[in-house]
């Protein structure tokens, strides 16, 4: 008994279970971790920056693709190992039993999805039309006032300003880009 009071006086901070972890903090330990790494990248020169956003986005892109490619690999095993196992006797599948099932559910989705969007689409021209009313409006008072109503909105103070940080930011996408073309041309 005492063995196992030291542990829990020690590993306090560790999450050892699933009733002492906290998602929330967890989340934000990740997000502070994120934005540290990001402002340092920040701070070092557009060389570095182009090297590390270009590699890091192509390693992100390539095992996205080879992590991809490998699920469609076990999806599509399976799928063959079950209509062999059919073919061969092991199992019977009804298909006309999974047919209706399928379009039930299939009908069902087709429902739910078509009231959404129905409402969503109505909710977002009413809003598109209030914008752009109040868009046109500004336009046609000044077009001082336009830029600085579409920076208010877009949430920017001021015009864009070049920071270094993007520099990182462009290189990771080409990066990305590049990684998940060679995902794609390599097996």
């Amino acid at each position: 008994m005492a063995p196992s009071a030291a542990v829990n006086k020690r590993d306090d901070d560790i999450p050892s279970t699933s009733e002492n972890f906290d998602l929330e903090k967890t989340a934000e330990e990740a997000k502070s971790l994120i934005e540290k790494v990001i402002k340092d990248v920040g701070k070092k020169s557009a060389t570095r920056q182009l090297l590390f956003g270009s590699a890091s986005g192509w390693a992100t892109g390539f095992i996205m693709m080879k992590l991809g490619k490998a699920a469609a690999f076990t999806v599509g095993s399976g799928i063959l190992a079950l209509q062999l196992a059919n073919s061969s006797g092991y199992i019977n599948i009804n298909w006309d039993k999974l047919t209706r099932g399928v379009e039930r559910v299939a009908e069902r989705v087709e429902d739910s999805t078509s009231d959404k969007k129905q409402g969503l689409l109505k909710k977002v021209g009413r809003y598109v039309d209030k914008k752009l009313d109040k868009a046109e409006d500004l336009l046609r008072k000044k077009e001082r006032k336009a830029k600085r109503w579409f920076n208010r909105i877009s949430g920017d103070e001021d015009e864009f300003v070049f920071e270094e940080i993007h520099v990182f930011l462009a290189s990771y996408l080409v990066g990305l880009v590049l990684g998940i073309s060679c995902g794609i041309v390599t097996r």
